[in-house]
């Protein structure tokens, strides 16, 4: 795991707070979606799919700020869309930091070097540029020519201009172990991003192409073997070592999705990011009047092939902190990833 130490320190410091409170519910980094319209039309996500009166709303600074503020969460993916689109977006980053707020923004970067200059370096920030495989594949699964050669650019100008750059690469059943192999080889050696987090692909209900997602066992056997040949400790991944476990299938975990709660233009999302079971206007009205069992593999049929890191990365994180021996070696993975870090 390649999670700077200062941010390592600083999250388990808050989940011990949590614990010596007795809290049972509490977020981890919030999912922050300030904006629905976007500048791509990606085959497997459906935000873009809303009506026209939404996709030009964009969410107020004090509105975006208050939330993340409200649920006290120590980190913060602002996703969306296309949060590059948001005309305040270089404020809403600003005052979060200022906050001592780890921020990671998600981009397809397709405006990033265009809007660079509205941004400061910071070890709490960080651009988060999503890679779904080498050219031919990523231009595929964004339905556009030329969007992987300029993501590609605007990594490599980020980096030389002091940035922390981090990549999601979401993964469907038409990848093979050697496709993730070649891209995060890549990502890793060749571009030398700080970290990349990786996750199959979860069927949400309303993306465009319903047929490539993956089930449990097939993204079990594919990471198994995707890992296999020291690439899982050589490769610069943002998780737990418990939560590479899981997706391996050496074990097994219940669904906490309220460890990373959505706050979007309708307000706090029930009961996660990937599904819309109705909205709430405040954090406190979303950890206790959601019915939390209900969700997760094996109760809720929407939940079958769901191995997303946003319910099960938290389980994995919380079953660390719980055993002394998992915690030792997360320890572990952290320092050597630190070290290991291109210059």
């Amino acid at each position: 795991m390649a999670m700077p130490l200062r941010q390592s320190i600083k999250v388990a410091t808050y989940l011990a707070e949590q614990k010596l409170r007795r809290r049972d519910k509490f977020p981890l980094i919030v999912e922050l979606e300030p904006l629905f319209a976007c500048n791509l039309k990606c085959e497997g996500c459906g935000k873009i799919q809303h009506p026209a009166g939404v996709l030009k709303q964009r969410m107020p600074v004090a509105q975006a700020v208050g939330a993340v503020l409200e649920s006290g969460a120590p980190m913060v993916s602002i996703a969306g869309g296309e949060p590059l689109m948001h005309p305040q977006i270089d404020e809403i980053v600003r005052q979060l930091v200022a906050k001592r707020k780890y921020v990671f923004l998600c981009t397809n970067a397709m405006l990033l070097r265009k809007k660079m200059d509205k941004f400061s370096p910071s070890p709490y920030f960080a651009f988060a540029v999503h890679i779904d495989g080498l050219r031919e594949r990523h231009d595929e699964s964004v339905a556009k020519e030329g969007v992987f050669d300029e993501a590609v650019q605007a990594i490599k100008e980020a980096k030389q201009r002091g940035f922390r750059v981090t990549t999601n690469s979401t993964f469907f059943n038409t990848d093979t172990p050697q496709t993730i192999i070649e891209v995060l080889n890549f990502l890793n050696d060749d571009l030398q991003v700080d970290e990349m987090m990786i996750s199959p692909a979860y069927a949400y209900e309303k993306a465009p192409d319903q047929e490539h997602f993956l089930g449990v066992e097939q993204t079990r056997e594919l990471f198994k073997k995707a890992f296999a040949g020291g690439n899982r400790r050589r490769w610069r991944l943002n998780h737990s070592p418990l939560f590479l476990d899981f997706l391996e299938g050496k074990v097994d975990f219940p669904c906490t999705a309220w460890a990373i709660p959505n706050y979007s233009l309708f307000g706090w999302q029930r009961p996660c990011y990937l599904m819309s079971d109705g909205y709430v206007p405040t954090y406190r009205e979303l950890i206790e009047e959601t019915d939390w069992d209900q969700y997760g593999r094996g109760k809720d049929p929407r939940c079958a092939n769901c191995m997303a890191h946003c319910g099960y990365e938290p389980t994995a994180v919380l079953a660390t902190m719980g055993s002394l021996k998992e915690s030792l070696r997360a320890m572990r993975e952290t320092v050597s990833g630190n070290r290991e870090q291109p210059s």
